[in-house]
């Protein structure tokens, strides 16, 4: 079938944390490394960085020390130096990879608390996955499902085996969800100065037909899914997740 068709039959959803079944797990955790803020454009003021473009499977590892610790301080950098930054980790990094100040590389290293349930997420761009229901949802067929196992030192007994999910860039908003007085980029630094809409409307052309969880293009710290992994997630039980479906234009 060929890929426009396809989508206009799937369903997408916005994952976000189910807070009413009393769980509490909680991650005093952060990834190993991450690109520094970036200090404000001249022109539009902007600056820091978003630590809600992540990618945990991502081993910086073979880099020289003194460039380790530049990746593990996060007071921003001039300009020239962020792009040098970025241009030494692409060849590290997925080919698909967006990589803009304050994202973040290799597993969450730190300690865990609480109980868990199959499905994790601690804020709202942050995907996790007990082994078990990975691995479930695996058979199923999902696609997309890169699991990097954290770093984690867990209190109590039986500690959960949680993975955190790698997740590639997809899906833009629909102009019909924009504001008609949205100002252009900036000149200078590109920055669309574009905030999250609500209610969020995604443009069915710009949605993948590869893969049935990502993260969205647009807005980093929002998880979409397909209607095939809600339905798995319902079928085997999973919980922990809930999801809102959204509309497509």
């Amino acid at each position: 079938m060929p890929a426009a068709a396809e989508r206009g039959t799937v369903k997408f959803y916005e994952a976000t944390e189910d807070t009413s079944l009393g769980y509490t797990g909680n991650l005093d955790a952060v990834h190993r490394w991450g690109l520094p803020g970036v200090q404000p454009c001249p022109t539009c003021r902007a600056g820091g960085g978003s630590p809600s473009l992540a990618y945990p499977c991502v081993d910086l590892c073979s880099l020289p020390e003194s460039e380790l610790k530049r990746l593990s301080n996060p007071w921003p950098v001039p300009r020239e130096e962020s792009a040098r930054l970025i241009e030494l980790i692409r060849p590290f990094a997925p080919s698909w990879a967006v990589l803009k100040p304050g994202a973040q590389f290799g597993p969450r290293t730190g300690s865990g608390s609480g109980r868990f349930g199959p499905l994790f997420m601690q804020n709202s761009w942050s995907l996790y996955l007990r082994r078990e229901a990975l691995e479930q949802l695996q058979a199923a067929g999902i696609r997309g499902l890169q699991g990097c196992p954290l770093s984690v030192r867990f209190r109590g007994k039986n500690p959960p085996e949680l993975l955190e999910l790698q997740l590639e860039l997809h899906g833009r908003f629909h102009p019909s969800c924009l504001p008609p007085d949205r100002k252009p980029p900036c000149p200078t630094c590109g920055n669309d100065r574009l905030k999250v809409p609500e209610p969020i409307v995604l443009d069915a052309a710009s949605l993948p037909d590869s893969v049935d969880v990502f993260r969205m293009t647009d807005a980093w710290t929002v998880i979409l899914v397909t209607e095939r992994f809600v339905e798995a997630v319902q079928r085997l039980g999973l919980d922990g997740v809930t999801f809102r479906e959204l509309e497509t234009r």
